[in-house]
């Protein structure tokens, strides 16, 4: 009866079981993987939303497919202050990424015929959306060289096959937190031209970039065929108000065409939401102040979790995150990483990621993944649990 693009396991795995069981008993949680920035202490003031929300033109209906011109100009003067100069026609409004991700695969793929590749590691959304769409996915590995995540332009070239139609790339990475340097962009940007692909580059986590090391846009490409996707969930930490976009770079004629293409998907769906549209300026302009606190605990956070690897007795590495919202804790070889995070949150309360969540290739070793968006409080409490768990591992 039911769709085979849901033929996923939908029961819950063992960790999930252990925390359900835990919180059932009314026992604490001290929740690492949390990635919900308003759960985690990030919140707007009421009133500055009221306002930003409350204009008196949302009582009237008038659509645009690419979404409301101020809230596109809106959009084109945060990439201006970044250095990136992009047209409000070059940009399509979402309700959120992954819907414009969605778009993307509608526009570019023929369902149960085409393909796209996915890094890994990397978020596992992005598999489900493929799937949703009944879009095959391979993976692209990402290696840990020299101290950096690198594409390999030799297994990049090795994942593309005939009916390969794009490549997703998430800059900076989740949960990584690597950049793309131009070495990595080039070995993109040419897979993408001598196979006639499209490059999909979600930019979610442009603005946390360590201080003093901003991360480059993609928005300005003309050299390969590019979308750039990216909102307000990650850039002004407001996923409750859904609105994405979608940015459309590459060569002139190529994206004259994608442009007329997408908004013919963008008209059937209309699916923005005029409050939001309209309050898109002034969210903008006031979103630096929340995401300056979050870059503070990130701060603070990653210089708790590398002074505890470095006073580690089990031989614990702190990989460099160069963005992004999470640190990734390489464990001794031999230890099991599901059985370590069942047994954290069955018998400690302390809820962590496995790095195959994100889909760590087995030869890389064994990870944890934290979320630095925890209160300090929490992180600074929760870590000698787990340098206890790694004894008894």
């Amino acid at each position: 009866m039911f769709s085979s693009r849901l033929q996923w396991q939908l029961e819950d795995n063992r960790l999930t079981r252990a925390v359900a069981a835990r919180r059932a008993a009314g026992m604490p949680v001290l929740d690492l993987t949390e990635a919900n920035p308003t759960r985690a202490g990030f919140a707007w003031e009421d009133a500055v939303l009221a306002r930003a929300l409350g204009s008196a033109g949302n009582g009237i209906y008038d659509p645009d497919p690419r979404g409301k011109l101020s809230a596109r100009e809106a959009v084109a003067a945060y990439y201006r202050e970044r250095g990136v100069t992009v047209s409000p026609e070059e940009i399509f409004l979402t309700a959120s990424t992954s819907e414009g991700y969605g778009w993307l695969l509608k526009l570019l793929t023929d369902p149960g015929i085409n393909g796209v590749l996915v890094p890994a590691p990397s978020y596992p959304l992005l598999q489900f959306l493929a799937q949703l769409e009944n879009v095959n996915i391979r993976p692209y590995p990402l290696r840990f060289v020299e101290g950096r995540w690198r594409v390999d332009a030799a297994e990049l070239a090795a994942a593309i096959d005939a009916r390969t139609k794009a490549i997703f790339c998430v800059a900076p990475n989740n949960p990584t937190g690597s950049v793309l340097d131009e070495r990595d962009r080039t070995v993109l940007r040419d897979a993408a031209q001598k196979h006639g692909l499209a490059l999909l580059v979600d930019e979610v986590f442009l603005d946390y970039g360590r201080e003093g090391n901003p991360v480059v846009s993609w928005a300005e490409e003309k050299t390969a065929p590019l979308f750039v996707l990216s909102g307000l969930s990650k850039v002004a930490v407001l996923p409750q108000l859904k609105l994405g976009w979608i940015v459309v770079a590459g060569p002139e004629d190529w994206r004259k065409e994608a442009m007329a293409r997408l908004e013919f998907v963008a008209d059937t769906y209309l699916s923005v939401g005029t409050p939001v549209q309209l309050g898109a300026e002034e969210i903008l302009a006031a979103a630096e102040k929340v995401r300056t606190a979050i870059g503070q605990r990130l701060a603070a956070n990653e210089a708790a979790v590398r002074d505890w690897c470095a006073a580690s007795a089990h031989g614990l590495e702190l990989l460099p995150r160069e963005a992004g919202w999470y640190a990734v804790v390489r464990l001794p070889r031999g230890v099991d990483e599901e059985a370590l995070a069942v047994d954290l949150a069955g018998r400690d309360g302390v809820l962590v990621h496995p790095g195959y969540f994100f889909d760590f290739a087995p030869e890389q070793g064994p990870h944890l993944v934290l979320s630095l968006l925890a209160r300090e409080e929490e992180m600074r409490t929760a870590l000698p649990p787990i340098e206890e768990a790694l004894r008894r591992h």
